[in-house]
């Protein structure tokens, strides 16, 4: 099949064409020419008054929910969802049922991943069951493809395991990812802790909680550099709070080999948008204070932030719809993680800089090959208009969960096309 994408502004900042308006003939899944005006002669064509043209999107933290959980989400509907939101890549966390902590389970993802346009990159377990208390197989999980080590939606409490984790995992590059949060300090929370949640009756979770865990696991990987060795990899996911910012802004100052990410919704909403207790809106970390918003986009802005993460965390209707402190915590989030960061963005990031969080950070901080922008080489690409306007509805959203905390709101930018490995999805 042969694709012809006409007058697309690209966004490759590594490439000749980078900023320039070009039309792309993608021909057998290759990119078989680059230019301008280019003849007629495919079998389908995709323009449009602003077309922007990218690296495939890549999610750096999405939950499958297959195997274990697929009334909330399977593989197939995980996939399609990625792709209409733009994505050619998602991270997976193991949090599934078994968990992801075998060699057969990750690659159970790994091939379902090949077969389909959605590039499937999962992320292994750092203690059995996810518990905290035992190591997994980590090496051999690395060998088999897995591309971090995590513990998910659970933080690492342990202290002496995440230490040898990063010990052990320091010789083969391995990324260790943690959401920092002190399990004892956030027991029984609900939403932010602060004037909102005592006005709604609600216990607080306190950003000390996510700062005191993420202090902790800095003064971890100060200990390994001054002990010597391979230098150890610390991602911290999910950073909610302005403390936590400035705690990673300073590390980085100190040489400390640590990145970080941020979810789209915490760069829209804040905790006073819980005052209906609609649960699409109970989310881990909890959405917190207007000035912990623009830390988060000041975080961005600065590069202390290296990446925007969906967090897609997906809930069948009997697990959202119940009394606020009885729901899950989570919200679908892979449909409208560009469109969300865009819309609130305020002019804190140029348009590239915001797509670089989206494409080049994810792959760079997994250690995986850039897409590039070249004939002859497979054609990895998100087509978007960043300017179009549209509102999420449980109708037009492909997920299997509906559990949005944007449905209804008028939202701007969209991608109109996905193409990867051979395959095209409009």
């Amino acid at each position: 099949m042969k694709l012809l994408i006409r007058s697309a502004r690209v966004l490759f900042p590594e490439s000749d064409h980078h900023g320039r308006v070009r039309d792309v003939l993608i021909d057998g899944g290759n990119i078989a020419r680059l230019g301008e005006h280019l003849p007629d002669g495919a079998d389908h064509y995709l323009e449009g008054p602003n077309l922007h043209l990218s690296a495939g999107w890549f999610d750096l933290r999405a939950h499958a929910k297959d195997p274990g959980y697929e009334a909330k989400e399977d593989l197939d509907t995980l996939s399609r969802a990625a792709a209409a939101g733009g994505f050619t890549d998602l991270a997976l966390l193991p949090n599934t049922n078994p968990v992801v902590q075998t060699k057969q389970a990750v690659q159970y993802l790994r091939r379902y991943g090949q077969a389909q346009l959605v590039s499937l990159h999962p992320m292994a377990a750092l203690t059995l069951k996810t518990e905290g208390q035992e190591f997994t197989e980590m090496l051999d999980l690395h060998h088999a493809g897995a591309v971090a080590f995590t513990d998910g939606e659970h933080p690492s409490w342990n202290a002496d395991l995440l230490l040898k984790s990063l010990q052990y995992l320091a010789p083969v590059s391995g990324l260790v990812v943690n959401r920092p949060e002190e399990p004892t300090l956030a027991k029984f929370g609900q939403m932010h802790e602060g004037l909102v949640s005592t006005r709604l009756g609600l216990k607080g979770l306190p950003p000390m909680a996510e700062e005191l865990m993420l202090e902790r696991d800095l003064r971890l990987l100060e200990y390994l550099l001054a002990v010597g060795g391979p230098t150890p990899r610390l991602h911290v996911a999910l950073l909610s709070s302005a403390g936590a910012v400035e705690l990673v802004r300073q590390a980085k100052r100190r040489g400390l080999p640590v990145s970080a990410d941020v979810a789209a919704h915490h760069l829209a909403l804040t905790d006073e948008a819980l005052t209906g207790f609609d649960t699409n809106l109970k989310v881990a970390p909890p959405f917190r204070t207007e000035a912990d918003r623009r830390a988060l986009w000041v975080g961005l802005a600065d590069g202390t932030i290296d990446a925007i993460v969906s967090d897609h965390h997906p809930h069948d209707v009997e697990s959202k719809h119940l009394e606020f402190d009885q729901a899950e915590f989570g919200a679908v989030g892979l449909e409208t993680a560009f469109a969300v960061a865009n819309t609130f963005n305020e002019g804190q990031l140029s348009l590239e800089d915001l797509i670089e969080k989206f494409t080049t950070a994810p792959r760079r901080l997994l250690g995986l090959p850039q897409p590039t922008l070249a004939e002859g080489q497979p054609a990895c690409l998100t087509v978007f208009d960043p300017d179009l306007l549209w509102a999420p509805t449980e109708a037009n959203l492909r997920s299997r969960a509906k559990n949005s905390p944007f449905l209804g709101v008028n939202l701007r930018g969209r991608a109109l096309a996905v193409v990867n490995k051979g395959r095209v999805e409009v």
